[in-house]
């Protein structure tokens, strides 16, 4: 329509089957949903489409989406991609979100779990290693427990909204 935006591009990463991506497509984002797994982006794609969303799902590492997708999205929204990252590699997925994202763009992270140890996955993570993450170009605009949580997960997460620099 002349004069109206485009509705926001947002990227899922490590979607799974897609729950949060057919979420935010359902609100009228342009959605893609990106994961390693045949099986869950099958599976994605088969639930969008019983939906009547129109997402892009992609099955591939996400560690190589910075050469396709470089400044491609205006919101990233990530929910249990990174407690299933191995501490060793959360530099390298800071940098891959602080790539896709746009300057201007917005992170909306929702961290899990939020207690101390090296099990995983998922992996445990800190406020120190969230603080770590964000350090690099972003303006945390807010953060803090969301307001509700599943009640086997409350107290282990940490909601934060911020923005890229």
């Amino acid at each position: 329509m002349l004069g109206r935006e485009e509705p926001a591009r947002v990227a899922v990463l490590g979607c799974g089957r897609g729950h949060d991506a057919r979420l935010f497509a359902s609100r009228g984002y342009r959605v893609w949903g990106f994961d390693f797994a045949t099986a869950a982006i099958d599976d994605a794609r088969r639930l969008a489409a019983a939906a009547g969303l129109a997402i892009a799902f992609e099955q591939r590492d996400i560690f190589t989406l910075g050469a396709d997708y470089a400044g491609t999205f205006d919101g990233i929204w990530e929910y249990t991609c990174f407690c299933a990252i191995g501490p060793a590699r959360r530099d390298e997925y800071a940098s891959l979100v602080r790539t896709l994202l746009r300057p201007g763009g917005t992170l909306l992270a929702c961290f899990y779990p939020l207690r101390e140890g090296t099990d995983g996955p998922p992996f445990p993570v800190s406020r120190q290693a969230i603080d770590r993450f964000l350090a690099l170009d972003f303006r945390v605009g807010s953060s803090g427990p969301p307001a509700r949580s599943a009640e086997r997960r409350r107290g282990l997460e940490w909601l934060v909204e911020a923005e890229r620099a």
